[in-house]
């Protein structure tokens, strides 16, 4: 086993120095290669001279720098696409998550999961505008997606760099790792880890994240349900649009006839129209669902199923060239 540590860095001066010490003395008992990946996140402190110094002092120590900053989200892509190692490791650079739990993620990746993500049981955060909030919307979230996850919030995550290197993460989709990846298939374990007051600096998370994290759910509910066959969700509203149109109409008439009632006044006649319209808008939005989710995967070179493993296809290729040869 290898292992890549990701760590986001914004505005963490006072806290690179004993992370990367609190890090380093966790990966050194493991006896495994390592490297350490920081991710400035155009920090607007001192925390690039602080990284730059410990590159110099480190060869294990890589470090990324974006001209601006972008998200935490986009850190953590970026140190998934530059992991070399076998597994990676996801954690905040706060020193909130405890390196010491790493050992114990990774024993797990070795019973046979693919990702393990951390809970924060005791969260040592304010309860009113940190963990109330986080609740609601990991309560929210599990609802949506039918996922079971205590605390999707957690940055401290251990996976196989195969399967983090699937996927494609925009906006604030990092808090939906474990949910995409066990939409790609993956086997994926919650697991209780610690949970440290910040020492050093400021949070950057608060309340105003709490819309743009609605608006990824249902991203999320859409690419994991229904980005592979899209006439499945706007097919089934076309149809009820159609539905609702044909009971207006039919009550429409029934007026008519059998109470004299103006059709042209009806507004039951109105709800005809327009649910007949939105019918066939709906029908319309979900073929050109269709020919975008088709367009996609064959540009992207992707398929919408992944494989585990396979077996005996290299010696049958080699069987093959022998014949062929002879």
């Amino acid at each position: 086993m290898s292992v890549s540590v990701i760590v986001p860095i914004y505005n963490e001066a006072e806290n690179i120095a004993l992370l990367h010490k609190a890090v380093t003395d966790v990966l050194r008992t493991l006896n495994v290669p390592y490297e350490i990946l920081l991710v400035n996140d155009g920090s607007q402190d001192d925390s690039g001279n602080e990284l730059r110094q410990l590159a110099q002092r480190d060869s294990c120590v890589k470090v990324i720098e974006f001209r601006k900053n972008y998200g935490q989200t986009a850190a953590m892509q970026a140190g998934i696409q530059a992991a070399s190692m076998g597994v990676i490791i996801l954690m905040d650079g706060d020193l909130q998550n405890d390196p010491q739990d790493i050992p114990m993620m990774l024993a797990r990746l070795e019973e046979g999961f693919d990702l393990v993500h951390g809970w924060r049981k005791d969260r040592q955060d304010s309860f009113l505008d940190r963990t109330l909030p986080s609740r609601i919307a990991n309560w929210l979230i599990s609802r949506v997606t039918g996922f079971p996850v205590h605390d999707l919030g957690c940055s401290l995550k251990a996976m196989k760099t195969e399967i983090a290197q699937e996927l494609q993460l925009y906006g604030e989709m990092h808090r939906f790792i474990p949910i995409l990846a066990h939409w790609r298939g993956a086997r994926c374990l919650e697991v209780v880890t610690t949970h440290h007051p910040r020492r050093h600096g400021v949070s950057k998370y608060g309340l105003s994240r709490t819309i743009r994290v609605l608006f990824d759910l249902l991203t999320v509910k859409y690419l994991t349900h229904y980005v592979v066959s899209p006439m499945k969700l706007f097919g089934s509203m076309g149809l009820l649009c159609f539905l609702v149109g044909g009971l207006a109409g039919t009550a429409t008439l029934w007026m008519k006839q059998e109470q004299g009632v103006d059709m042209t006044g009806n507004p039951l006649l109105l709800l005809t129209a327009l649910s007949a319209m939105m019918g066939v808008q709906f029908l319309s939005f979900g073929m050109l669902g269709e020919l975008c989710s088709r367009i996609y995967f064959s540009a992207q070179n992707q398929t919408h199923y992944t494989i585990r493993t396979t077996l005996n296809f290299e010696a049958s290729t080699i069987e093959f060239d022998r014949r062929r040869a002879a």
